[in-house]
């Protein structure tokens, strides 16, 4: 990227919380710490000066699907930070002490998680939406398998899955490309690749998930089945959970809290994996009002399966290209986006086709996928809160059906 004076630089390892076995829930995420924690050649202080020391910046996160280790520096540190993320990557040494502590520590995490109403209501709405199946469990894990997980496991989930097949390496900003190749080669080129891994199939089950508990506020967390990342109707799917409620001009926004004042937040968005995905609405009010805020979003999606305007679809099409190309002014969200790519379709796909199958999204298209949301789509359901007098998702569907 000419100009910048910094680059942003990754490793992406297609190892999530979809590839774990049920005795291994949430062991990704525990490796995911576990690599800042020391590797053969630094402690986890050294770790954190070597990139802090230049200014830099280091981090990871464990989604589904992958589990990502990625720095931000300045144009000279480019190879410090390669050098110190494929070692924390390629030589973790799993102290036991540190594992100890670090246990704490998730433990923490999966507390702090489950005090936090709009953060939880999101792991019960997807294990509702693929319940038994790897997709469907929290990626943190329950407490127990964290409070289980040992050396062993540990270094069993690296040898099944981090494996040179798995791995991609992405950066963007100011990185010399051959450069970056040659160190690659000397850091990784003597991994050997392993056998294929088999990913269950996922499969939308829908469902239902009520908490009534002593809250401010009721949450209300719905999930329709919606196209996976490699199938061309995913651009419809966004475009239409744009228009319906992903800003302040869009029509759950405008109808449910700007017109009437039932809430303060309310969204919609459409997310994918390999072979599925979701659109999803999430609202919080108050418990006097959560029935009436749940038959107005069923409401407002029927509707929109009939009169979906051409100028909210072009509005929608338009934020979609400017959030994507806005992105692409940043480092991290372009290498974000160069692993992501490489993991979808094994090929960066020019910029322009994607640019033009958004494009090509018509008013039609939205419709009907608003009709097939609206009336026949698999959904889920997660409550959460004062929720007593919220409708059942049966009585949502008959609603639904009306």
């Amino acid at each position: 990227m000419p100009g910048l004076q910094s680059a942003a630089i990754g490793i992406w390892v297609t190892a999530g919380g979809r590839h774990e076995r049920v005795e291994q829930n949430g062991i990704a995420h525990f490796l995911e710490h576990m690599a800042f924690k020391g590797t053969e050649r630094r402690t986890a202080l050294q770790i954190a000066e070597a990139i802090e020391d230049v200014g830099g910046y280091i981090n990871a996160y464990t989604s589904r699907e992958v589990t990502a280790y990625y720095a931000r520096v300045l144009e000279q540190d480019v190879a410090l930070a390669l050098d110190v993320i494929g070692d924390i990557v390629l030589n973790p040494v799993f102290d036991k002490r540190e594992i100890e502590v670090e246990r704490g520590v998730i433990l923490q995490e999966i507390g702090q998680a489950n005090d936090t109403p709009d953060d939880v209501i999101f792991d019960w709405l997807q294990e509702e939406s693929y319940r038994d199946q790897p997709l469907g469990r929290p990626i943190l894990g329950p407490s127990e398998r964290v409070s289980a997980f040992n050396r062993e496991d540990l270094s069993t989930f690296v040898s099944e899955h981090y494996r040179p097949e798995r791995m991609i390496l992405a950066a963007a900003g100011a990185v010399d490309h051959d450069q970056l190749m040659k160190m690659a080669e000397e850091m990784f080129g003597h991994l050997k690749p392993g056998t294929e891994n088999v990913v269950i199939p996922a499969r939308f089950t829908g469902g239902e998930f009520r908490r009534n508990k002593k809250l401010e506020q009721a949450h209300f967390a719905l999930a329709f089945e919606s196209p996976g990342y490699r199938d061309d109707a995913i651009y419809t799917a966004q475009i239409y959970a744009s228009a319906l409620g992903g800003g302040m001009s869009s029509r759950l926004f405008q109808e449910i809290r700007e017109s009437r004042g039932l809430c303060y937040t309310i969204f919609a968005q459409a997310g994918a994996y390999a072979d599925t995905g979701t659109t999803t609405i999430y609202a919080g009010t108050s418990a006097e009002q959560i029935g009436e805020l749940a038959n107005i979003t069923f409401d407002e999606m029927k509707r929109a399966a009939s009169d979906m305007s051409p100028e909210e679809v072009a509005r929608a099409r338009v934020q979609m290209k400017a959030g994507l190309l806005m992105g692409l002014e940043s480092p991290s969200s372009r290498a974000e986006r160069l692993a992501r790519l490489v993991q979808i379709w094994d090929r960066v796909p020019p910029l322009e086709d994607t640019i033009a199958r958004i494009d090509a999204v018509t008013t039609g298209d939205v419709r009907h996928f608003a009709e097939h949301v609206a009336q026949d789509a698999p959904a889920a359901l997660a409550l959460y809160g004062p929720i007593k007098g919220a409708p059942t998702l049966s009585e949502l569907q008959e609603r639904r059906a009306a």
